[in-house]
Order: C-alpha cells, then structure tokens, then sequence
C-alpha cells in the first residue's frame, strides 16, 4: 500500500506540473532563456584556465606533500632541484633539452656542436621594461664564487671537445664510465640522467662509455621573490623553446627535443583549443540524429522540430551551468571538456521519453491535458534517475575525492544536471505545448500550415499529397494509433521484438555475453593506473614527443631519490654504518657517508667518538675540493664547543626499464616502510612523488564511492518501488555494464586516470537511466508471457533508447579527430558506455529477462478469469439482446 501511495503521489505530482506547465508555457520559455543570456554573458566576460598543474591533478592530501615540507624545512629545496633530479615533474620554473644524434651516431663525438648551442642558450637575452637579462642573471643554483651551476655533463663534453676523438675507435679519448664518472676537479658524479643509449666498451670492468645516442641538459631558473623575476624566467623558458626549434630547423644532423616548466600546462590545455571546431561538429551530428529520429511520414504528428529544440535545451542548460560555474570564481581546465557529451547523453534522453510519453498519449484529449498525461507518465522515472546522478556525481565532489579535477568536474556536473533538470521539464515542456496545439489545430509539423484537406489533396500532384498527407488519412481500422507508424517503433514492433525472442536465437545470444563476460573479466584483471600526465596532453604536442624520447634513452634509472635523515645519528657507530648500507643496498648513491668512509679509509684515520668524527669531517673532508659540494648536505648545530650532526641527507637512484613509473611507485612502497621498522629515522622524497602517491587509490575512491552510494540507494528503495525485483535486476544489469566498460577499456590501452574515472562513474548513471525504464515496465507487466512482457517493454521505451543512444554515439565521432590523449580517453570510455549499454537492452536483457523472475503465471490466471467473466456478460447480453450485440 505505501508503495502504491508513493508511486501514485509522485505520478499525481508530476501530472499537476505538467498540467501548470500547459497552462503557463510563454513563462517557462521566457525564464530558462534569459538565465541563459545573463549567465551566457558572465561565461564570456569571466572566462579563465586553470594554471596550476599540481594542484589539479597531483592527490590534494598525499603523504608526499608532507614529506616535501619536511625536507624543505631541512635542506631548501631550490637550491637542490639539479640533484634531486625527476622526470617531467620538476617543480619551478626551468628549460630542458635533449640532443639526439641520427640512427647509429654517436652524439659524444658532436659535443662542438652541443657546447656551440649551450653557449648561445647562456648568452640568449630577454627583454624586461628595457634591460636585457642572460641566463647568468636568472640561473637558480650558484657556487659560493657566485657562478651559475651546470649540469657535469657540460664539463665532460669540454674535455671531449679538448680531447678529441679516438682514431682507431671512433670514440672519443676521454675515459668516460657510466652511470658514474670522475671529473676533472675529481668529483664523482653521477650521469645516468644526462647521458642516454648508452653502449659500453666491451669486456670493461670499470664500464667505459664506447658511444652515446643522446644527452640531456637542464637549465634551473629563479622563480622565487618577485612576480618580475617569474615573468622575466617565463620569458626566458619562451626564447628558449623558440631558440630550440630555429636550431633544429638549421641543423639536420642532430635531433632538439625541448621542454619547459610551461610546456606541460600549455600542452594541457592545448586540448580545448584543438577540440573547439569539434565540438561544433559534434553539436551538428547531434542536432541531424535527433531531427530524423523524431520525424515520420505523417506530417501532422511528426516532430522534427521538437528532435532539434531538444538538443538546443540542453545546450543552453549547459551555457547556463558554465556561467553559473565561470560567476563562482571557477577556472576551466581540458577535463571539463567531458560536461558538453554528458549533459547531452542524460538531458536528450529526459527529451525523447517526453516525446514518446506524448506519443503514447491518447489524441482525443486537449493538448494540455496530453502534456500533462506525458509528464505523468516519464517525468517520475527522468526525477529519480536526475537524482541518482546527482548522488553519484555529488559523492564524487565531496572531501572524500583526492583530486581536485574530479572533484571540479564532479560539481559542474551536478550543476548541470540540475539545470537540465529544470530546463527539459520548463523549456522544452514549453516547446511540447506549442507543439501539440499546433498538432490539435491540425497544422503542418514543419510548415506551420493548415493540412488541406483529403479532397483538396486528390487534386494536387503526388509529390504535393506525399508532403501534406497526414497518417489519420490513410490509416485503416485496423491500425488505430498513427503514432506506431514511426519507422523505429514499426521496426522494433514489426521485425525486432519478434526476431530477438525466438527460441533459436536465444542461444546465440547467451554465447555472446559469456564472450562479453569474459573479456570483461580478464581486461578487470589488467587495470593499470594512469599517474602519467602524458594521458592528459594533446597527441602532437612537444612535450609528448619530449616525453616519449625521454622514456626511450633516459629510463634505465630512476629520478633521484631524496634520503632525508631528519634526527641526529651516531654515524661512527659500525651498527649505523651497516644499517645505512642496508638500505641503500641495490641503489647507485650519491652519498657524503659513503664518501667519507672511503676517505677515512684511503687516508688510514680511525675515528671511534662524536668528536674525532665531526672534526676530521669538518677540519679534513669537507675542505677537499672534490667533497666540499657535500657541504649542502649535512646540517651541523654548535653549541657551546659541541657539534652535533642533526640532519643530512643522500641521493639514491635505482636501476629500472622503460616502466619507470611502475618501479618508483614500488620502490616509494618498499621505502617507507622500512622507515618504520629501521632505527634510522628517514624520509624519502623526489616531486615525482607528488603526483604518484597512492594516486591508484586517490583516482579510484569517486567510482568506488558513487557505485556505493546507488547501491545503497537502490536497496534502501526496495520497500518504496512498485516491485522489488526491478530494484534487483537493475543492480545485476548495472554492475554487469560497468564492468563490462572498465575490462573493455582496459583491453583498449585506457589506464585509470582521472578523466576515465569521471566516465566509470557516468557510464553508472547511463546505464540506470536507459535500463530503468524498460527493467520496470517488464516487471509490471501483466501479459500473461514474460516473452510478451518484455515486447511489450522495448515497444514502449526502445524507440527512446535508441534515439538517444545514437544521438550519443553519433556526437561522439568527432573526437576522435582531436589530436589529444585525453580526448581519445574519453572516446573510448563514452563509446563504450553507449555500447554497452545498447548490448544490453536490446540483446542481453530482452533474453535473459525470459529465463528469470518475476514469473508471470498469476497474470495469466487473472486473464483467463477476467476473460471466463467477459465471456458470461455477452452471453446474457446475447440471450437479451441479439441485435444489438451484433451491431456492436
């Protein structure tokens, strides 16, 4: 009884809105069209990017950020960038290069070449309010003789170019070991991330470097201080880049690859200006679809125009969505390109069941009461799938989502669907009753003209009859409804329903989703994380090639791992000397301890003490030159005549292959760990980490969270709906489509980023939108065949799923010409949301929905009842009253 009460309520609600809406349609056309001028306006005039790519798209409450303030807090992080070297996310501001040589070259023997334009990059000038500023005003890093810092690799190909090459060999003179070398001031550094395709000499003990295909140099830049002193090192990172490319065009036998601490965020957003013209064509594609699928041949009850007003509803809902969002202090990023393919899969749909909620309505009642019988009939199932996509999406924008562009994206959303909400049951409503007074008046559906009538027409040519005639004129008695003559609906009663149901056909169908099933699981098995940014970034852009060139030479060690020991330590005990090279066990270090042991050892001192320790260290060691670089990485209190060695650190690099990522992420786990089993109190830091800790988990909590929370609604609804088990097959249908959609994409090379995760958590509320309506119409049905129930459920919903699907779909094909790794991510995600989703309700479920619950037996007794009754009626009107039964 409850349930009978709510679902009458609702449906009684809905009934009075349409009915107000019929009676008031120039005020509901008016309101959501100057809403969308005002905040349209604000869209325009308020129209800014986001420029912070960390903060977007890093985990906003990570472990890492903790660690990178305490090592800041210890040892400045500027002044240690070129030592804590990482990959693409290099903090600050800086200019990057590699030099590639051709195919079987050895760039070793051009390092005239490379040191010709090292020189012009230090002596290239930019311009600020008429200075002139070189790199030596703007470098980061300089010595205490206030020089700017370079990269070893400089100072190694000054002594090749000295050198010469090696005659006999082709290589060049100087002995060069790899991934360490000793450098003329006699250093020992470490060049494994300057130094790429590297071939050893053979059968070398000390590892000798034969030849070398690439070398990669780095240029750290102030960004610190004042907002002129980042503006003048933006402009540098411009001339640089600009300088790159005029040498490249130059010079044909070494390949420039050059990156920015701009590229990355440019690159990013380069994706919405390559997809503006797209997204037009996509919006035309859509506007085609939704046209035809809503015209007929009849020309009165045709409706084209409502297919188009509807496509143009949700566009305006979301200009509205976007001021609202730009009025707000938003900032737009190139995820926020998903909201348009959104919207326009969850509004369209809302439009093409009002129209068939329309077309289901009987035609001798007054247009306003039809409005109203359609509102009644779809605008129940539209509120509760609009209010699942706002739980969902809504979960995906609360505290509990760990990156701030789901989380934006998330509450756009919800906006959105709000405002689509509001626009379809107002503005298009609006439309619908314009629309059906124009059908009760009898007018044309396209040329708003009087349809003639059936004499006049005999005497007009065909081509006149075949645009004028309307279906009522040719329809036979044995076709009442002129609305079943729509080509889909006449398609799905006529051939489909029939054809899907068949006996024989059911098998091939149950073959096809083990198929399904199966590669569904297996892809589930497969899912990778996506921390890489390279997803994000358009496809051609300079940073993608840089990337990919840096990941082929420069992969065979990991970005520089900063080891932070934050409490002092009695180094010069042996116990602490083993634990520390434990753990730097399998790693290539840069390290003062290890250095100062073998001094110790070459220099036969013994130190047993604190004292003897500190002050042969500071007295002996760090005043070598070679070590006196060392001095940045110990922090020595003094009080009184005590010293005390509170904190130092060291450098780890490990050996890796072209999964570089992968590997750090797992050695950041095995790491931290020991830092808590250890005596040794440590951190261990590199800014890739900012964007690698527990990105897996941070990315995968939205989805995990929204599927939760419509699990959880849909079974606390289970005593509200008219039928349990529609509750429960929508769980099964559901979980079966997401599924389905995270193996396949998987399969397709998508890695769980963040623009993949806002499409899972979407391709929930496709699915619930689309297989609702047909799950419990199957289940309310009261034919007396599950077989006749489920025809009876894709004759009344399959002609708006499928409108909708392939409006979807066809909106879709555009992107795929975007040249962007993330418009591609989000092409395969939608399309196979939209695929998935059309496999199963109209192949999937329409057989399997025969195989199961609910049982229809106690409909069939009902009927034969009812039919037993009937029957006794007409034979006493028969006994009473022949002739006029016969008439009838």
């Amino acid at each position: 009884m409850l349930r009978q009460v709510i679902h009458t309520g609702l449906k009684s609600s809905c009934y009075k809105l349409g009915l107000f809406v019929s009676r008031h349609p120039v005020f509901f056309l008016t309101l959501p069209a100057v809403l969308t001028l005002i905040f349209g306006f604000s869209f325009l005039s308020r129209y800014k990017t986001d420029r912070d790519l960390e903060a977007l798209l890093a985990p906003s409450h990570s472990l890492a950020k903790i660690e990178r303030s305490l090592a800041g807090s210890l040892f400045p992080l500027e002044q240690s960038k070129k030592r804590l070297y990482s990959d693409l996310h290099t903090p600050g501001r800086y200019g990057r290069v590699i030099f590639l040589s051709q195919p079987g070259g050895n760039v070793l023997l051009q390092a005239e070449l490379i040191l010709l334009i090292h020189r012009a990059v230090l002596d290239m000038k930019v311009n600020h309010r008429g200075y002139n500023y070189s790199f030596s005003h703007v470098c980061l890093i300089r010595t205490e003789d206030k020089r700017c810092v370079l990269d070893e690799i400089i100072s190694v190909l000054e002594e090749i170019r000295l050198t010469g090459p090696n005659n006999k060999t082709s290589a060049p003179k100087l002995q060069l070991t790899y991934p360490s070398t000793k450098l003329k001031d006699g250093r020992q550094s470490f060049i494994g991330h300057q130094l790429g395709g590297v071939a050893e000499v053979p059968n070398s003990k000390d590892q000798r470097v034969k030849s070398a295909r690439a070398i990669q140099i780095t240029y750290y830049l102030q960004n610190y201080g004042s907002t002129t002193q980042d503006h003048i090192s933006e402009q540098w990172e411009t001339e640089f880049c600009t300088l790159m490319h005029q040498f490249q065009e130059e010079r044909a036998d070494i390949q420039l690859y050059s990156l920015t601490s701009f590229s990355l965020l440019r690159d990013f957003q380069k994706t919405i200006d390559l997809s503006r013209s797209k997204i037009v064509v996509s919006l035309m594609l859509v506007l085609m679809a939704a046209t035809l699928s809503s015209s007929m041949k009849d020309c009165l009850r045709s409706k084209p125009f409502l297919g188009l007003l509807g496509v143009l509803t949700i566009c305006i809902s979301s200009v509205t969505a976007a001021g609202i969002f730009f009025v707000t202090d938003g900032k737009y990023n190139s995820t926020l390109l998903g909201i348009p393919f959104f919207a326009m899969g969850h509004g369209t749909k809302g439009v093409f069941e009002l129209l068939s909620g329309w077309r289901r309505t009987r035609e001798s009642l007054p247009f306003k009461d039809r409005v109203a019988d359609a509102y009644s009939d779809v605008m129940v199932s539209y509120t509760m799938t609009s209010s699942l996509y706002i739980i969902t999406f809504g979960m995906g924008a609360s505290p509990f989502t760990n990156i701030e562009a789901v989380r934006i994206f998330c509450q756009n959303m919800c906006i959105t669907i709000v405002l689509n909400y509001f626009y379809v049951f107002s503005f298009y409503g609006s439309c619908l009753v314009f629309a059906g007074q124009l059908e009760q008046n009898r007018y044309h559906s396209i040329f708003c003209c009087k349809i003639p009538s059936e004499e006049y027409l005999d005497r007009k040519p065909i081509w006149f009859q075949t645009i004028m005639r309307d279906g009522q004129q040719h329809s036979s008695h044995h076709e009442p409804d002129p609305y079943e003559n729509h080509f889909i609906q006449h398609f799905l009663r006529e051939h489909y329903n029939e054809w899907i149901t068949n006996t024989y056909v059911k098998p091939f169908v149950v073959i096809i989703y083990l198929i399904y099933a199966s590669f569904s699981f297996m892809g589930c098995l497969q899912i990778s994380g996506g921390s890489n940014i390279i997803n994000l970034l358009a496809s051609d852009s300079p940073s993608v090639s840089f990337a990919h060139i840096q990941q082929k030479y420069f992969s065979n060690y990991s970005p520089a791992i900063g080891f932070y020991i934050y409490e002092p330590l009695e180094y010069w005990n042996s116990t602490v000397q083993e634990d520390l090279k434990t753990i730097s066990s399998g790693f290539n270090t840069e390290s003062w301890i290890e250095q100062y042991y073998q001094y110790l050892k070459v220099a036969n001192i013994s130190v047993s003490n604190k004292t003897e320790f500190i002050n042969v260290l500071q007295n002996g060691f760090l005043r070598r030159v070679e070590f006196q670089h060392f001095k940045n990485d110990i922090i020595i209190s003094r009080s009184g005549d005590e010293s005390n060695i509170i904190a130092s650190r060291m450098f780890l690099v490990a050996r890796t292959s072209e999964n570089t990522q992968r590997e750090v992420v797992e050695l950041l786990e095995k790491l931290r760990p020991l830092s808590l089993i250890q005596s040794i109190k440590f951190i261990v830091f590199n800014p890739t980490f900012v964007f690698m800790d527990h990105y897996g988990m941070a990315v995968t909590m939205p989805v995990l969270i929204s599927g939760f929370s419509v699990l959880l609604v849909l079974i606390l609804t289970f005593f509200l709906v008219i039928h349990p088990l529609g509750n429960v097959w929508l769980i099964i249908t559901v979980t079966s489509i997401e599924l389905g959609v995270l193996g396949l994409m998987t399969l397709w090379n998508v890695d769980m980023d963040c623009v993949s995760i806002m499409c899972l958590i979407y391709a929930l509320n496709f699915a619930i939108d689309h297989c609702s309506p047909l799950l419990y119409t199957f289940v309310l049905a009261t034919e007396h065949t599950r077989t006749l129930c489920i025809q009876d459920s894709l004759k009344e919903h399959g002609t708006a799923i499928i409108q909708n699907v392939v409006s979807f779909l066809v909106g879709l094909v555009p992107l795929l010409f975007v040249p962007s790794n993330l418009t591609s991510t989000l092409f395969k995600c939608l399309l196979l949301t939209g695929s998935c989703t059309l496999l199963h309700c109209f192949v999937i479920l329409p057989v399997f929905l025969t195989f199961f619950p609910p049982s229809k037996k106690r409909h069939k007794k009902k009927k034969r009842a009812k039919r037993k009754e009937r029957e006794e009626i007409e034979c006493i009107e028969i006994q009473e009253n022949a002739d006029h039964v016969t008439a009838v």
